[in-house]
């Protein structure tokens, strides 16, 4: 059986959101960050205390506690974070070099509890990161 398109796209899934989250909140406009770019399924801002003269966050609009969380829920949901990170640097004139980070649970230095990805750069990255 052969499925026409009338040519409208099917309504987009609920978005999973976590109400005390201050990364879903950021991503629905409900708390106010300084966005560098923003697409259907992530939303990239500026951080507030930042580690390098670029440093943004690209964070799913879908609540996921973490990296492995995201992964098994939705690999093809990181692929679209690292391409947003990707767009950023190059936005951001980053050409020369930058790097991407995803701290993973509490001993890995993660504070929000919201899948989230670092782009830094601007300056020199030094190893090891510290």
């Amino acid at each position: 059986m052969a499925i026409v398109s009338d040519g409208t796209d099917p309504p987009a899934p609920p978005l999973r959101r976590q109400d005390d989250c201050l990364f879903c909140r950021i991503a629905a406009g409900e708390v106010a960050a300084r966005v560098a770019r923003s697409s259907p399924r992530a939303v990239a801002f500026h951080d507030v205390n930042p580690q390098a003269p670029t440093h943004v966050l690209v964070v799913p609009r879908d609540h996921h506690r973490d990296v492995a969380s995201a992964v098994a829920a939705d690999p093809d949901l990181v692929a679209h974070l690292v391409a947003e990170a990707a767009a950023v640097a190059q936005e951001s004139g980053l050409g020369s070099g930058w790097r991407l980070v995803a701290n993973t649970g509490p001993a890995g230095g993660q504070t929000v509890g919201h899948v989230h990805l670092h782009v830094l750069g601007g300056r020199d990255m030094r190893w090891p990161p510290g």
